[in-house]
């Protein structure tokens, strides 16, 4: 694991960690396949554990059943403004991370193909 940093992209030292973390949680786990981390990241203690490591959240939980292949689209403090915005207030996490699929999908996207997308909001004075 040491070879992590170098080998990473991250723009913060500061993820090498939780990155460090996760891989040390998945080996424990027995997770050693991306099948497995695309049934297990499914599962509630599954996603239950990840969040126990520090520095993971629901965003970041959802960002790896997404990046596995599963339906997730990250609920982010920018999804939930653009909700806002649009007159959503109040939903919670599933019903916006819902209606992002059930968008995604009218667009021609897969369940998460608008993970990558993030709207832009006007400035406000």
């Amino acid at each position: 694991m040491e070879d992590l940093a170098p080998a990473t992209n991250f723009n913060s030292p500061g993820r090498v960690a939780p990155a460090h973390a996760i891989t040390t949680l998945m080996v424990a786990r027995s997770v050693d396949t991306q099948d497995d981390l695309h049934d297990g990241i499914g599962l509630r203690d599954s996603r239950a554990a990840l969040r126990t490591v520090k520095g993971v959240g629901s965003k970041t939980v959802e960002y790896i059943g997404h990046i596995v292949g599963r339906s997730h689209m990250a609920v982010d403090v920018n999804l939930r403004a653009f909700a806002v915005d649009a007159g959503a207030v109040g939903s919670g996490r599933e019903e916006l991370q819902a209606a992002s699929e059930e968008s995604a999908t009218a667009f021609g996207h897969g369940a998460g193909g608008l993970e990558q997308w993030r709207p832009v909001r006007p400035h406000r004075t």
